[in-house]
């Protein structure tokens, strides 16, 4: 009677809120040892344990890191003990299971009292809660209490509140430290103006690099790559780190131009000089005076205007269409093509003389391929960008969205990866979707005829064929399937979701 009293009952509300003010105030924790810190210490204290154990995993396979762990009233050699049955014993049951294990005692209880590591210690009331799921981040462990007695159904539920409020902002901190030691780019954003690049990883680095390296020089650059790479906003890196930043950036497509007018939009021309001359045309080289000019697919460029590009890089000097004397260019140029260019003066296509001229440090852009690893930043960032440009809900992408965006072959690199997600993003808001599905990227499979799937198709039907298979062969062990595909852990369960695969019973 005593416990369901008023008194009681105040007694435990105000247990209650005093524990949600403590968790909020964990929140403001924003690095992981102090953060454990303070999180056991206030378990600990609301439970009355007389030890307390707690360990976070950071998906040791993937990073090379040992979990994280800190113990209270343990003594080294105890907590060794601990440490050395987490594959077995309570602590294995909770994780496996991904329920809280309460028993008043170890000793008694048919379900661990025949392991070696209860029997040794002697271990008698527990708690061990699993923090996070699918799979479980980490793990609680409370032994022994202060006060005789097991740990009560307040005690659970306190344990409980307190690993779900502990999931998602420890996991809000791994995911920092694991970018930021991921992140191949840091010290490049560090030392250069880098807006609008996405992606940290090492080829985009080493691409960085080489721009860092040619940005103070004044001599032209050859960007090379698959079409979509970026080619465009590499050169724009190159001109907002260099001495000219101040100066105009004035990019020009070479196949966009007709080729009567190339070289007048190129260079200029006096009034009379062509059918259209009627007043003085400004090319586009003294537009860039001073600053930056970019050739887009200079491969395109008609031989005669080949030729005059090439005066402009050996003389600094330039003949507007009409005009008698030369005029003087200060401009630096960058030209960009997705075409072998050896092969185009082969073919007797492209200037060999202008080829050298321009391949002084030439740079290749690497293709999404290359970069996969930037793909959830990409998409997020691209995901942002429509909705914004559509004033449509924001959204986030589930984990069968991030799957099948690995598993597709992207041949037109980032420019597709962001027309394939603003679809998304628009089909997505079409449908009032909470979040975007694989559906909304690669929407009616079923339009492809029997026995000819999509690419992307294809390719997700082998993924999932091959994890159910190696799934198997491992007796479903996630982590052993993990190490043989060469996947994180964590990488493994989203598949499994995605792909919808169940362990047959």
């Amino acid at each position: 009677m005593f416990e369901h009293s008023p008194d009681a009952e105040l007694a435990r509300i105000r247990r209650e809120r005093d524990l949600y003010r403590r968790l909020l105030h964990l929140g403001a924790q924003n690095e992981l040892g102090p953060l454990l810190s303070e999180a056991l210490g206030l378990v600990v204290d609301v439970t009355g344990a007389h030890q307390g154990y707690l360990e976070l995993h950071d998906d040791e396979e993937r990073t090379g890191h040992p979990p994280l762990w800190i113990a209270h009233g343990f003594s080294a050699a105890q907590i060794e003990a601990v440490r050395g049955t987490i594959s077995r014993g309570i602590i294995a049951h909770a994780l496996a299971t991904g329920q809280t294990v309460v028993t008043p005692s170890a000793l008694l209880d048919p379900r661990f009292r025949d392991r070696d590591s209860v029997r040794a210690a002697r271990i008698e009331a527990v708690l061990c809660a699993p923090i996070g799921a699918d799979p479980p981040l980490g793990v609680l462990y409370l032994q022994g209490r202060e006060q005789a007695g097991p740990f009560s159904e307040e005690d659970r539920a306190n344990a409980e509140l307190f690993t779900r409020h502990l999931a998602p902002l420890a996991e809000r901190l791994l995911v920092r430290r694991r970018r930021e030691e991921a992140d191949a780019t840091r010290s490049l954003r560090q030392a250069l103006r880098l807006e609008g690049v996405i992606g940290r990883s090492a080829a985009l680095a080493a691409v960085l690099r080489q721009a860092a390296l040619l940005a103070p020089l004044d001599v032209n650059v050859l960007l090379t790559g698959e079409s979509g790479t970026g080619k465009s906003q590499l050169a724009r890196v190159i001109h907002d780190n260099g001495p000219r930043r101040v100066g105009p950036f004035v990019e020009v497509n070479c196949a966009a131009l007709p080729e009567a007018l190339v070289e007048s939009e190129l260079f200029g021309a006096l009034p009379g000089a062509h059918s259209t001359a009627v007043r003085r045309v400004e090319g586009k080289v003294a537009a860039a005076d001073r600053g930056t000019l970019v050739l887009d697919e200079i491969a395109e460029l008609p031989l005669p205007s080949q030729a005059k590009l090439l005066q402009l890089l050996q003389s600094r000097e330039y003949y507007p269409l009409g005009a008698s004397k030369s005029v003087q260019a200060d401009v630096r140029v960058i030209a960009a093509t997705n075409t072998d260019l050896r092969a185009a003066i082969a073919a007797h296509r492209f200037r060999e003389d202008l080829f050298y001229r321009l391949e002084v440090l030439p740079v290749r852009v690497p293709s999404l391929a290359e970069r996969r690893e930037d793909i959830p930043e990409l998409a997020a960032h691209f995901c942002a960008r429509a909705g914004e440009r559509h004033n449509l809900p924001r959204l986030t992408l589930s984990p069968g969205a991030l799957c099948a965006l690995h598993a597709a072959p992207w041949p037109g690199n980032v420019r597709q990866l962001a027309h394939a997600l603003e679809a998304a993003v628009i089909r997505a808001a079409g449908e009032s979707a909470e979040r975007m599905e694989a559906v909304h990227l690669f929407p009616d499979p079923a339009a492809t005829a029997p026995g000819s799937p999509t690419f992307q198709e294809a390719t997700r039907r082998f993924q999932a064929r091959l994890l159910r298979e190696t799934l198997e062969e491992n007796g479903w062990n996630v982590v052993e399937t993990a190490r043989r595909l060469d996947l994180a852990r964590s990488y493994v369960y989203s598949l499994i979701r995605a792909f919808g695969l169940e362990r047959q019973k």
